[in-house]
């Protein structure tokens, strides 16, 4: 046969998907050290934060690299909710102390996006603005390989384990952005639920809603052949939703239904109900990530970034409360009843297919635009988050303010199969003050 290379494209034909080994399993924390000897490294930098270095798992992790001669250091000077100054000091003290062979992250997402961060700019030359996303950062792409990274998370919830980005604050700007890159992307997975146990339920709850965002902003993304084509040296890590991402995502949303509350509600008990809800929901995460870290997030994550980045007096129960901060989790929730909401029309039966994989028994609404809202509300209420934006300190006069922040987030925000204008995303925001 021949090929038609005479055919002009202008639509997109090609969707790209990836993610990295997965090591899964209670107990696997124990055999980082045997994964990372098959890449010949000596010289590791453990990456945790003082919360967790302190309950003794990155210790631990330590003594078990030593095992294969794996030389390791601890830098437990991660900030929860990561910045670019915290991920500025994390790189300069990686620089300071030599060269490594390869990092193991050890916590939430904010170790994992803080070690994607030093890896990258241990690796090459630069600084952090030169990698940032447009329009805040030059979007540099890596001009090469990074060293070997091993993801441990401790919640479930980010899925930065499996995803090729890194989210921080902007301080000066008030603004949460990231660094989106396939070279991001950790050389392995290890998912061991035994490091959950001691999650306070505030931060399972969080973490959970981190997961539900994720896996219905990706699986109600833009289909990948609505894009314009793009030549292979522009495909950039989110392609819209498709077959693959697809997938995914309706077996994290399956998971949520089955082991969520529980989760939340008994996941510091030890018995095996408990320690099943716990498994379910760290795989819930990892298969998120695999589904959005491909396709894309769209509303209710661009609008996270200012309400995280302009926070005023708000501290969560269950986390640090040396500084005012919303969880990302809680964030990305707030608006996410109003947002789908607004995306709904773009395509009904996904929204439709999403609330029953969400909530099988749910009962059926009067107005179809509403079964997604009303899962969401109804699960976000049994679970206790905040009611709304209202809820971590705004009001409805903040809104102007909180919109130019979303508006930064094209590259969230073109993955929407509704693009948002600023007046659909103050609408959204103001809708979205009080829940129920």
């Amino acid at each position: 046969m021949t090929y038609p290379s005479d055919v002009q494209l202008t639509e997109e034909t090609i969707f790209t998907w990836g993610a990295p080994p997965l090591k899964f399993g209670a107990g696997a924390l124990d055999e980082v050290g045997f994964e990372l000897s098959q890449f010949g490294v000596r010289r590791v930098l453990i990456v945790t934060d003082s919360g967790i270095n302190a309950l003794g798992a990155p210790q631990r992790l330590a003594d078990n690299l030593r095992r294969y001669d794996i030389e390791s250091e601890i830098f437990d000077g991660v900030h929860v909710e990561p910045t670019d100054d915290s991920m500025n000091k994390a790189v300069e003290y990686a620089r300071v102390q030599g060269e490594w062979d390869g990092f193991v992250a050890i916590g939430g997402g904010s170790a994992i996006d803080t070690a994607k961060a030093i890896n990258l700019l241990t690796s090459h030359p630069g600084e952090l603005m030169d990698y940032i996303n447009k329009p805040i950062g030059a979007a540099k792409a890596p001009p090469g390989a990074l060293k070997p990274l091993v993801a441990v998370p401790t919640t479930a919830g980010t899925g930065s384990e499996s995803t090729a980005m890194c989210v921080l604050d902007i301080l000066s700007m008030k603004v949460k952005t990231g660094i989106s890159h396939w070279r991001l992307r950790p050389t392995l997975a290890v998912i061991d639920p035994l490091l959950t146990l001691s999650l306070p339920p505030e931060v399972t709850a969080a973490s959970g809603m981190d997961i539900a965002c994720h896996a219905l902003e990706s699986y109600t993304a833009r289909w990948y052949t609505t894009f314009d084509r793009k030549p292979a040296e522009q495909r950039v890590t989110y392609c819209g939703s498709n077959p693959v991402s697809d997938l995914w995502c309706e077996k994290a949303m399956a998971l949520l239904a089955q082991s969520f509350r529980d989760a939340v509600h008994r996941g510091t008990d030890a018995d095996e109900g408990a320690l099943t809800a716990r498994a379910n929901m760290m795989m819930a995460a990892t298969f998120a990530g695999m589904g959005f870290g491909n396709s894309g997030v769209h509303i209710p994550h661009a609008n996270a970034y200012p309400i995280a980045g302009m926070v005023k007096d708000y501290r969560p129960a269950g986390y640090p409360q040396d500084e005012p901060m919303v969880p990302h989790g809680q964030s990305v929730s707030l608006t996410a009843p109003e947002a789908f909401r607004f995306s709904f029309e773009s395509a009904p039966e996904r929204h439709l297919k999403a609330a029953s994989l969400m909530a099988p028994d749910a009962e059926k609404t009067n107005d179809p635009r509403e079964q997604l809202p009303s899962v969401l509300v109804r699960l976000m209420q049994d679970i206790g988050i905040p009611n709304g934006i209202g809820g971590v300190g705004y009001s409805e006069s903040d809104v102007p303010d909180l919109v130019p922040g979303t508006m930064k987030q094209q590259r969230l925000l073109a993955t929407c199969p509704k693009t948002p204008s600023e007046d659909d995303i103050a609408d959204i925001l103001t809708k979205s003050v009080e829940n129920w």
